[in-house]
Formats: structure tokens, sequence, C-alpha cells
């Protein structure tokens, strides 16, 4: 990833002065725990996040460099599709585990690894089925809703378990619960995908 500046310090310059002056849009770090002057761990304050994201949109929205040239328009979108970029993985829980095992050089991406646990794999397949089965049940709200619930419930356990993983840096086992967490967080997208097409009959 292109470091887009050198410093993420340059943030806690006042909102007055960026008020009365449009400073470059060069101040941003590649990091994305510290864009948003947050440590590097899985807890992440999410009230902070979101409080830091709305303010960084602000000062570094492209707008603000429209009469800027063309090299510090090009930097002003390239800085805020970094903010995006941070944003939305730090949000994430899975997306945080894979960025963060990410900064411990490992590739925790879907198409890198598959996990070998047989009887999570047998799992997913019957999960799976419940799912393609739910427009054909009594009650489809009702049997969708059971089974967010389930997908949910092993979904938290995944993230805890990554947590203790990561915490206690054994990173191989983390990567493995990411795998897992691939899974599940593709499930629930796919539970949503469902319930809108349930809305719409």
């Amino acid at each position: 990833m292109n470091v887009v500046a050198a410093r993420a310090s340059t943030f806690s310059h006042s909102q007055t002065k960026a008020a009365k002056q449009v400073d470059s849009p060069l101040k941003l770090s590649s990091d994305f725990f510290e864009i948003f002057g947050l440590p590097v761990a899985w807890q992440v304050e999410r009230e902070q996040l979101d409080s830091r994201y709305r303010k960084l949109q602000q000062e570094f929205h492209p707008d603000r460099y429209a009469s800027q040239g063309a090299t510090e328009k090009r930097l002003a979108l390239q800085t805020a599709s970094l903010i995006n970029q941070a944003y939305d993985s730090l949000k994430s829980p899975l997306k945080r585990a894979q960025y963060l095992l990410q900064l411990k050089q490992m590739d925790a991406s879907q198409e890198s690894h598959i996990t070998s646990d047989g009887a999570f794999l047998m799992a997913q397949i019957e999960l799976r089925e419940e799912l393609s089965e739910v427009r054909d049940s009594a009650d489809p709200w009702a049997a969708l809703e059971s089974l967010r619930k389930g997908v949910e419930a092993g979904y938290l356990e995944q993230q805890n378990e990554f947590q203790g993983h990561y915490n206690a840096q054994a990173f191989d086992d983390a990567l493995n619960t990411v795998t897992k967490m691939q899974f599940s967080s593709k499930l629930l997208y796919e539970i949503e995908q469902l319930e809108g097409d349930l809305e719409d009959l």
C-alpha cells in the first residue's frame, strides 16, 4: 500500500486552524490504527473510531481542495479513499482480524488459506442446507431468525477465539480462526440477502 503521508500525528492540528487554512492533504500514515489514533489491538473503541472518522471526513473532504491544483486534488481523493478503507477495515470484525494478521506479515485472505477442520466444514454444509430450506418452511421468517441467531452466536465465539490467539501471539491459530470467521461472515451476508428477498414477496 502506498504511504500517502509520513505521520498521522499531524491530525492533532486544531479544527479551528484547519477551517482558516486548507492544509496539504499529505497528512496520513498508511497504518489504519495510526490514522484513527488507536492502539494496534483487537478491541477497538467504536465510539472513538466513529468520531475520528467523521472529523477526518470533514478535514480531508476532496471538496475542500476544489480550488487547488491537479496534484492536490488527486492527493485529496487518495487521502479520502484511504480514510474510508481504514474505517471499513477497523469497524468490521473480519476485516480487522485480517488486517491485524497482515501487520504480522500473514496473508489472511480467503483465497490463501482454507480450514482443515472437518467438523466445522460439515457444520457449514448443514447451515447452508438449512438456509436453502427457509423459503419452503412453514414460517420462513421464524426459520431465518433462528438461523441468524445461531450463526451470529458462532461468529461471536470465533471472534473471542481470535482475540485469545492473537493476544497469546499464536498467529497460526489466529489465522485458522479467521478462516472460520470468513465462512460465518459470508453466511450472515447471505442471510441478509434472503431477508431482503422475503421482504419483496
